[in-house]
């Protein structure tokens, strides 16, 4: 599977959830974006989503994560755990508000990633945190 199909079964697997938790979630269309999903919380209370998929146990690429309006944007780490063309198997979800994510970046000569033993070791609120998209206090 390539990886544009990975991250198009990411962010559909995202606005599912989304959809599921009664939100008015909308996809975003184009390519090389940092917006992936809009979600209209309420009249005038909006929020974005940018969604980063990975097929097996890897680091996030992060080289194009920024939003001009931080703290109403979240990044949403899926991960398919090696396993994405099992259907019966639901990835791992991090819900991460973009101000919260730079204890997570590692920078390289030529790109910059989400680490992947960072989230796991540390970030442990931010799985399955769909109520922080959805304007609940987290939990």
């Amino acid at each position: 599977m390539s990886s544009y199909n990975t991250n198009l079964a990411a962010e559909s697997y995202v606005l599912s959830m989304l959809h599921r938790l009664g939100a008015a979630a909308n996809l975003t269309l184009g390519n090389k974006k940092g917006v992936d999903i809009m979600v209209a919380r309420d009249a005038g209370d909006a929020v974005t989503v940018e969604v980063k998929g990975v097929a097996k146990r890897y680091d996030w690429p992060a080289n194009n994560i920024q939003s001009a309006n931080p703290g109403r944007h979240f990044v949403v780490l899926v991960s398919f755990e090696g396993q994405i063309a099992d259907a019966t198997v639901a990835p791992r979800c991090w819900v991460v508000p973009l101000p919260e994510l730079e204890p997570y970046l590692r920078e390289y000569k030529s790109r910059r990633d989400v680490s992947r033993s960072a989230v796991l070791k540390t970030g442990q609120r931010f799985e399955n945190a769909w109520s922080r998209i959805m304007g609940e206090p987290a939990v």
